[in-house]
């Protein structure tokens, strides 16, 4: 594993786009599997332990909210600790406690620890080796970036087709205790997939650089600097928005079909429809994304993913049989899929590789406040009404409103620039390094040439987007 050493991602590490980091994609596919299904699958134990403890569903509901709860609120704590030990260290320490958290609760005897051990813990595992596998994803792609986002993103639908039978065949043969036992177990991957996390080596500099990159400051825990930026600020806006109704109908959906009369196995059955397509959805989004006329309007293309998901709620409260559900859950797991593939493709390219593991994590908290208020606002509204017409037509409002903050955000508030990002650091570092002491004509003419050509690969960097003015302020 090597030292322990803070992951800056340096400038003047072009990224792969290839080569080992097709092994961390695969890390990243697990994770985010991992990190999207298990609080959902997770669910089927739900009936056992409430014959065990004698609660109601509502209490159980707990465990799953816990857990994403934690996925997203904990974003900024996981950007500090990546900020100080990197990512791979951080992933080995959060498979740790995921699978000790699973392990814990399965000798629990109150509904109250297992909140606390397969919620808190195991939660707060899940989200330490998921922040840092999306930052190393960022940083070994590039040219290949949105390509990379639309396969690891299709961890999530794969693992839940998976997660979900293989939890009702483990409750049916070891009860849940062995099935939170076992699971555990499977947690334990998620430490190989940190130990796959290789650090990017940077090249070779001569002396006169290294004493100048000793100079700068260290780099800030969590910079909250990114809030400068009028792009991150809109993001963080219209995805907070979004997050209050892109959830809702695929918790609802089911319901939806059992109180239309149809059995309990063929509504369950429109989750895995959902599923399949979301599948496939991903990664041909992520193709697209990446086509050289697209990849510079990605934030427009996320804009119609939201607006398209946000048409397929409307339409979808409509429905009044079960092959109108299943239109229903083809289409949204289209745009679904297409949501889940563009979001945080269009997040690097609005701040770059530098701020990324800060805006990722000041993201999340911003959606943890939105995702905790959305599904059960959308319950109440539904106790109240009766009907689940309006809880999908509130949902598709409050999707479809943030792709027109975001759309328009970009086109009217966002100021276009001629000159490639931080090019005044860049001249200062240069002019520093000319003004090094003790050095010969002909060693300050070498390194010149270096500085010349540092900045001449730097348009080319992992996570800056020059060409793109939209999305990079």
């Amino acid at each position: 594993m090597g030292a322990v050493v803070a992951d800056d991602g340096p400038s003047g590490v072009k990224a792969p786009d290839g080569g080992w980091g097709w092994a961390v994609l695969f890390g990243c596919f697990i994770i985010t599997g991992f990190s999207y299904a298990f609080p959902k699958a997770v669910s089927v134990f739900f009936k056992e332990l409430i014959r065990e403890f004698g609660i109601g569903y509502s209490d159980t509901a707990w465990i799953s909210s816990i857990l994403l709860a934690m996925l997203y609120g904990t974003g900024p704590l996981c950007s500090v600790c990546v900020n100080r030990f990197g990512c791979r260290p951080v992933m080995l320490v959060g498979g740790l406690f995921a699978s000790l958290g699973m392990v814990i609760a399965s000798f629990c005897t109150s509904i109250v620890q297992i909140y606390l051990t397969a919620g808190v813990i195991t939660g707060l595992g899940l989200a330490l080796n998921f922040q840092p596998s999306l930052i190393m994803l960022n940083r070994y792609f590039d040219k290949r970036r949105p390509l990379a986002n639309g396969l690891s993103a299709a961890g999530s639908p794969v693992f839940l087709c998976a997660l979900s039978p293989l939890g009702q065949i483990l409750q049916h043969e070891y009860g849940w205790r062995g099935g939170f036992l076992i699971l555990g177990g499977m947690l334990l991957n998620c430490c190989v997939c940190g130990a796959l996390m290789r650090p990017l080596e940077p090249p070779k500099k001569s002396e006169a650089t290294k004493e100048a990159a000793e100079k700068k400051a260290k780099k800030k825990l969590l910079d909250f600097s990114v809030f400068k930026d009028g792009g991150f600020v809109i993001y963080t806006l219209a995805a907070s928005i979004m997050v209050l109704g892109l959830f809702v109908p695929p918790v609802f959906v089911v319901s939806y079909a059992k109180d239309l009369g149809y059995q309990d196995t063929k509504a369950a059955f429109l989750l895995t429809i959902l599923g399949f397509i979301d599948i496939f959805a991903r990664p041909i989004c992520g193709m697209v994304a990446g086509l050289k006329w697209v990849r510079p309007r990605c934030v427009y293309l996320f804009s119609f993913a939201m607006i398209f998901n946000g048409f397929t709620d409307l339409m979808g409260s409509m429905s009044v049989d079960y092959a109108g559900l299943v239109v229903f859950c083809i289409f949204f797991g289209i745009s679904y899929g297409m949501v889940g593939a563009l979001q945080f493709e269009v997040l690097m390219a609005i701040v770059g590789t530098q701020k990324f593991s800060s805006a990722i994590g000041l993201v999340l908290l911003a959606e943890a406040m939105a995702v905790l208020i959305g599904p059960p606002s959308a319950g109440k509204l539904l106790d109240a009404t009766g009907r689940y017409m309006f809880v999908f037509i509130i949902a598709g409002i409050e999707v479809t409103t943030s792709a027109l903050v975001l759309a328009l955000g970009n086109f009217f508030c966002i100021k276009k620039k001629t000159e490639e990002p931080h090019t005044k650091e860049e001249a200062a570092e240069r002019e520093e390094l000319n003004k090094s002491e003790d050095k010969t004509p002909e060693d300050a003419k070498v390194d010149s040439i270096e500085v010349e050509q540092f900045l001449k690969d730097e348009p080319e960097k992992n996570g800056e987007v020059v060409t793109n003015p939209e999305t990079c302020v």
